[in-house]
Parts: C-alpha cells; structure tokens; sequence
C-alpha cells in the first residue's frame, strides 16, 4: 500500500477492496489490542509522570486517525515505554518543578513532534530514519531498560525511589531496601512471576489484562492501602476538554529538542515496525507515508491532552497475533478503549502501584537483548562499542542526552565509513579477463610489474585523501616497484571536483617515479567531470572502450619480452 502526496489518505484505497471476510480477524484483534493498550496506556502514564488517564486519551485518539494514513497494515499507535520516560524525566527540568504544567506541556509535545512528522512527511524524508544505527539503538533501548528498571524496582518494593539518573536510582534502592513493605513485594511478586509465565506460555495474550483486573480485586478483598501498599488514584471519567494545551510561545524552545529526540524515536520504531510485517507479509512500506501517519496521530493525542505517540512493536504484535487483517483493528480498539474512559474508567483507582510496575517491567524486558550485544561482541567490535557507548550515555546522562549521544555517534559512523571507503586490490580471476578484489578471493592473480585499484565509492573531497594514500601507501610498498597503476572507477558514481585533481595530484606522483598511470571504466557523469576538469590527460585518457584487461593487455604488449 505505498502512497503518493497526491492521495495522503490510504484508508481510501484499501477500504474499497475490503472484503467482509477479514471483519472478524480485524474485530477479534481489536478486542486482543485493547486489552494489550489499557495496562500498557496506564503504566508508560506513570513512566511519563502524568495521570493514569493521560495514556488513556493518548492511545484512545492517536489510534482513532492513525489507521486512516499509516501504510502498513499491522502497526499499532500507542505510547511506547521510551518516549514515556523520555517525557517523564525532560519535562520535570523543563516545568521547573510545578506539576500543574506537566500535562499542558507534554500534549505541547505531542504538537511538536506532530508538526516535525508533517514537515518531514512534506519534505520526503522517509531516508532519515536510516541515519540512526541498528547498534546505537540496540544499546539505547538496553540503557532505557536498566533506567526503567531503576525507576520501578521501588514501587514494586514499596520504598522510597529518587529522580536521577540509573546510578542514583539504583543507590537510592538499594539504600531503601532495608524498608520493604513486603506486602507490596507480594503482590507485585504475584503479578510479575504470572506476567512471566504468560509471556512464556500464552504469548501476544491479554494478559496483562487480566493482572490488571486481579489487582483491583485484590485491593477491594484485601484492603492494600491499609497495608501501605499505594494504589492509582483517581481516574477521571468521560472524555477531556479537547483542545490546544495551554503552554507559552518561549515553552516552544524549550520543548523543541525534546520533541526532536520523540520523532526520532517514533519514527525508527515505526519504520523499523513496517518493515518487519512487510518481509512477513509481503509489500513495502512507505515511510514517508508512516510520517503522515504519525503526524496525525500525534496531533490528535496533543488535542486529547495525551502525550507522543508512536509505533508499538509489542503492541503489533499482538494486533497481528490477534489476527488483524487491515487497519481498521486500531480504529475498534480506540473505539473500545473510548468506552472504558467514558463508563470504567473509575475502576482503575483502586490498581495497586507494584502491580503496575510489575507490568511495565515485564514490557520492557523486550528493550533488553543480551543476546544482540553478546552477537556484536563476536562479530563487529566496532558496533559493540558503539552500543556500549549509547547504553552507557543513557545510564549516566539520562534518556534525552542518550538520543542525542546516540544520534551523535551514528553521523560520525556514517562520516568515518563514507571517508574511508574500501580500496580494493584487484586480481585475475584465474583462467578469465575479469578482475575482483583479491582481499575477498585470495586465490585472484597479481599481473607482475602491475597494480589495479578500485575505489568502492564516490570520490569526493572528504575521502579522495584516504584513497590517494592506500594506492601510494601500496605502491611504495611494492618490490620491485610497479611499472602501471590502474585505477578501476567502476564502482565510483560521483567525481567532485577536489578529487579529479586530486587524481590528477596522483598521477603526477606516481609519474615522478616511473610509474605509469591509467584510469579506466569510468561512468558516463565521471568521464563529463574529469575531462570539465582539465585532467583527463594526465589520468591516461578516458574513454568508455577501455576495460581493465584491456589496460593490462595493451601494457603488457609494450613490455620487452
């Protein structure tokens, strides 16, 4: 279902060819979905220290319009456990301390990051969700984990719990712990150990759901807030004053980075959601279409006094384990979780603290993949560092300096990879006139008295030096010395104009020494630079004739027998 900006509405397309057959699975996933989003809804609230019912109208009016842009067919809108602590930890900086603003400035949030969506979506900036890296991710989400983690193991002990960062977190715990209410310990280890077992044996399952509701029967029967175990509080009923928060223009500021590290966020994990369904299920995803998406949803929490919102991949999960066969399964479960907030919502008071921490610690288990960094220990150190880096910037500088930390270190990866492209050596492949890179096949053959470079990339002022300097590093290096150096431009979309003199530089170097020079295969655009450049005589003519064999052919006939 990819759309163009001409029809921004995909609902359009794909309601008209509806088959009334997938009602069922879209009706039975929407029930599944909206058991996963209440619990869910109600402990990411606290995450962002906001009342319980503000994940409520997050989920209840991101997930009415959502389903109406997004492209793929499984994503589910809710509020995630990142941009929820991600929330919770900035805004308390950014309100300096009075909680009354709390609310109007985190649905301001959500109109940013709606705002950044929407330009992104008109700018065609779908690539942008490339440029933060799988393994800062991986160590960012393995950070927000262990944040989560410090901030709930208190309300499942019943003690006091600090506002800083992990390490201060966890020294306050551990400084409390001689202070457990053991019969909060009790029931949050209840609802954990059967959290636990669920997962194991009844996975994509509401059982959260039904924690939730065991819980509130528990507080009733046994009278928990007698015993010093803190419950939800108040849950207002019905619907909120719909409308824009009320925050002053020089809070934009403030909040402006936040909202930028939100859809950053937001967006990787949809697009990265998208694309998973899509390898299952077939398609391709629009990211693009996804901003859209996510613009309109975030736009209607902000307006609903909710906070950002983003794709959810357990959410998804359990929307296409419920067996969701179009969209229309988010639309039903808002509908759904709109009649909890207009005549349940009351209920929810009475939910016992450690029974919510015990579900939001189970939910960010998923965050934490020790498998994935024990894997980029074995097999690319550089991206284990690199997540190491993420996971540690998170635990001692907190959630908004971790994203930018993480977004950080994936632009300097991308500038050192683009500024060190790989310089092949290349060599016969034996019994042929085709030549490859020998690092790859060791058994290519070395053409005596002739070295053959191909540059794997564009040549551009940034990396033209680090290329220059592994052929003459090789070529010095060579016994005896080379007669012809060939340069494959092959593999070389791009020649700025720094680089063609660049090669120019080399030729002349190479020369001074009695070493020829030849650059063959050149594109039809690079041929066009070199020759606007004044250098195309000095690199040994362009022309598109002329193949690497050719080269080493032609050379080897001018060579005294």
């Amino acid at each position: 279902m990819v759309q163009t900006m001409n029809n921004p509405i995909s609902a359009l397309k794909w309601l008209r060819t509806y088959d009334k057959s997938w009602l069922r699975g879209d009706v039975v996933a929407a029930i599944t979905l909206a058991a996963y989003l209440l619990p869910a809804g109600l402990g990411d609230a606290s995450l962002a220290n906001l009342p319980p019912e503000a994940g409520l109208y997050a989920c209840l009016f991101g997930g009415l319009v959502f389903w109406l842009f997004c492209s793929s067919r499984h994503t589910s809108i809710t509020v995630t456990s990142a941009i929820s602590l991600l929330i919770g930890v900035s805004l308390g900086e950014i309100a300096g301390g009075d909680t009354t603003r709390f609310g109007a400035l985190a649905a301001a949030t959500a109109l940013l990051v709606a705002l950044i969506a929407f330009i992104a979506w008109l700018a065609r900036a779908g690539a942008i969700v490339n440029f933060i890296s799988e393994s800062v991710m991986v160590g960012f989400k393995c950070g927000v984990a262990l944040f989560l983690a410090s901030t709930q193991l208190p309300k499942l002990f019943g003690v006091h719990g600090a506002h800083g960062n992990f390490w201060e977190n966890s020294a306050t715990f551990l400084k409390h712990l001689p202070d457990t209410n053991y019969t909060s310990l009790t029931i949050g280890g209840l609802a954990l150990a059967v959290l636990i077992l669920g997962k194991i044996f009844l996975k994509h399952k509401p059982v959260a759901l039904f924690v939730v509701i065991g819980g509130i029967l528990a507080s009733a029967w046994l009278g928990l807030e007698g015993r010093g175990v803190k419950l939800l509080g108040e849950v207002p009923q019905g619907l909120p004053d719909v409308g824009l928060p009320a925050i002053q223009w020089s809070d934009l500021d403030n909040l402006l980075p936040l909202a930028l590290a939100c859809f950053m966020l937001g967006a990787v994990e949809t697009a990265a959601i998208g694309r998973t369904f899509c390898a299952k299920h077939g398609g391709r995803l629009d990211a693009n279409q996804e901003f859209l998406a996510l613009a309109a949803a975030n736009l209607a929490a902000a307006l609903g006094r909710g906070f950002p919102v983003s794709g959810g991949m357990s959410q998804s999960l359990v929307n296409e384990g419920g067996g969701a066969r179009t969209p229309l399964s988010t639309a039903l479960a808002a509908l759904i979780i709109l009649v909890v907030v207009l005549f349940f919502s009351h209920l929810l008071s009475a939910l016992p603290q450690p029974v919510l921490a015990a579900i939001v610690l189970v939910a960010v288990t998923g965050l934490f993949k020790v498998s994935t960094l024990r894997q980029l220990r074995h097999t690319n150190r550089t991206e284990y560092i690199v997540a190491v880096t993420a996971l540690i910037g998170v635990l001692s500088f907190g959630l908004l300096h971790g994203v930018l930390i993480g977004a950080i270190i994936s632009l300097v990866l991308l500038i050192r990879r683009a500024s060190r492209p790989h310089v092949a050596l290349l060599g016969r492949i034996p019994g042929s006139r085709r030549f490859s890179d020998r690092e790859r096949h060791p058994d290519n053959e070395l053409i005596p008295g002739i070295l053959i470079f191909r540059p794997e990339s564009g040549l551009l002022y940034f990396n033209m030096d680090h290329v220059r300097d592994t052929i003459l590093e090789r070529a010095r290096a060579e016994t005896p010395p080379p007669k012809l150096v060939v340069l494959d431009l092959s593999a070389a979309p791009h020649v700025d104009m720094h680089a063609a003199h660049m090669l120019a530089e080399l030729a002349g170097e190479l020369t001074e020494v009695g070493i020829r020079f030849q650059a063959v295969e050149a594109r039809s655009s690079v041929r066009d630079r070199l020759r606007s450049e004044g250098v195309e005589e000095k690199l040994g003519g362009i022309n598109r004739f002329t193949s690497v064999a050719d080269a080493v052919e032609a050379f080897q006939k001018q060579m005294p027998a």
